[in-house]
């Protein structure tokens, strides 16, 4: 009988997404096949502590018999402090396998603006905006955001996730109080365009170039954006798969995910999103290098509508995983 792997699955996190991190680590975790697969579950506190199952607060080290001595580590990490480079760093620093995207790949998908730049510099289609920080005039933004977008717009952290510190902004006079509640969250706020149009998505599985991109699948919602309620509410949205799209838009769909992909410098798996609206516009909205990862969240659904069952999807990342590792390897640094 084959040595089984042994695998630790990292869940929790410092972010406000911390809660949404447990429920996909317990969902991995739940997942793989203990006869394949030795799994221990590690939980990183609000606080950043790291703790094994029995409660034990670990030493964040490579030691032999520890928990992070192991064959592949999957970070089910959400915003900051896990989504964006950071414990992807502290990774590579420990030598030691791990699914998802790099330190590069993370930090880029993870700030909105300058992931934006990136994909714009290769041709890919994204919203408008104006950028934000702590110590922008507010005047001056008033007159950029009206000449420049118009209202109504969309204000967001540009490094945070899951709707978190986003608010839609009808009017100028909303403009302030939407900028002080995204700001209370990162330092650095995007200003968008309001883009009004399907919402759709796909998934991408694969180490470039050989990458499998899903099929396109299209978020419904009863809501007036797909705001935190509209995500994770029971019965606040559903996902369409295969979405009811001409073949010709779910081609190029597919085409600029795998595109931006390979341009922002993912690894694995990701997630990303787009608008398609009235015009034949296909916008880029934001590419989710580590997405939800429950049985039933969409990335994982998209690849179910394509074959792939959610056992099948883990086991495949963790042998890209393996399969990246061995090649950096062999780098002569």
């Amino acid at each position: 009988m084959a040595e089984r792997l042994r695998v630790a699955v990292l869940g929790g996190g410092r972010s406000s997404e911390h809660d949404i991190s447990l429920r996909s680590a317990a969902s991995v975790a739940g997942a793989l096949d203990p006869a394949r697969f030795d799994v221990v579950s590690i939980t990183i506190d609000r606080s950043g502590v790291w703790t094994t199952p029995d409660g034990v607060t670990m030493s964040v080290t490579p030691g032999k018999g520890g928990p992070l001595d192991c064959d592949v580590v999957i970070p089910v990490l959400h915003g900051p402090f896990g989504e964006d480079g950071t414990v992807q760093g502290l990774l590579e620093m420990l030598g030691v396998p791990y699914v998802g995207p790099g330190v590069l790949g993370a930090s880029l998908t993870m700030d909105k603006d300058r992931c934006k730049a990136v994909l714009r510099d290769a041709g890919i289609d994204v919203a408008r905006q104006v950028l934000v920080g702590l110590g922008s005039d507010r005047s001056v933004v008033q007159a950029q955001v009206a000449s420049e977008l118009g209202f109504p717009v969309f204000v967001k952290p540009a490094r945070l996730g899951s709707s978190v510190g986003i608010s839609r902004v009808e009017a100028a006079a909303g403009l302030d109080a939407a900028l002080d509640l995204a700001l209370a969250h990162d330092d650095k706020v995007l200003v968008e365009e309001l883009l009004v149009g399907r919402e759709v998505e796909s998934g991408v599985l694969g180490l470039v170039p050989n990458l499998e991109v899903s099929v396109v699948g299209e978020i419904q919602f009863d809501a007036d954006w797909y705001d935190f309620e509209a995500k994770y509410a029971p019965g606040g949205s559903t996902l369409v798969a295969p979405a009811d799209l001409p073949d010709d838009v779910s081609d190029r769909l597919r085409a600029i995910a795998a595109h931006a992909f390979t341009v922002c410098d993912c690894h694995g798996m990701a997630r990303i999103d787009f608008f398609y609206t009235d015009s034949g516009r296909l916008v880029l909205n934001e590419i989710n290098a580590i997405p939800g990862f429950t049985a039933t969240s969409y990335y994982a659904r998209l690849f179910e509508a394509s074959g792939i069952g959610y056992a099948e999807l883990l086991e495949r990342l963790i042998g890209l995983a393996q399969e990246r590792f061995a090649a950096e390897a062999t780098l002569r640094r």
